[in-house]
């Protein structure tokens, strides 16, 4: 009279597709990293050929234009595609760093989709709930 204690049997797990998720969210992050790394580059670049004198380490330089609280860096959307459009290269600067925090959300966007594609419904689950913590702490504080 034993009972039957068959176990349930596990999810199989495609390999392939996790491998494909893998390349993937590995592409993801490189370019968000790269292209990040060339926008603030680019912006510097930018900034320092409109303004050739901080190129000079000469007394009558001042460099208090660029870190006094009056030196506006964009803080709006809007801003940031006014400098964009007038070709400064704090728009340069700030475009690339907005990429470089968007890259791990996008990296958690990612993982929902591919725990879809893997038919995994709990991950996805989880996985949806932690973008959402992530993009409210964008518009939380």
């Amino acid at each position: 009279m034993g009972k039957n204690n068959a176990a349930k049997p596990r999810r199989e797990i495609d390999e392939g597709k996790v491998r494909q998720t893998e390349i993937a969210i590995s592409y993801l992050l490189r370019t968000g990293v790269v292209l990040s790394v060339l926008l603030v580059s680019a912006g510097l670049g930018l900034t320092f050929a409109h303004h050739n004198s901080y190129l000079h380490f000469s007394s009558n330089v001042s460099y208090h234009s660029v870190t006094s609280t009056s030196y506006s860096f964009p803080h709006t959307i809007s801003q940031l595609f006014s400098d964009l459009s007038h070709g400064k290269g704090r728009g340069l600067i700030g475009l690339g760093l907005i990429i470089l925090i968007l890259t791990p959300v996008l990296r958690v966007a990612v993982g929902v989709l591919s725990f879809i594609y893997e038919k995994d419904p709990p991950m996805a689950i989880v996985t949806t709930f932690v973008l959402g913590v992530l993009i409210a702490s964008f518009f939380l504080g």
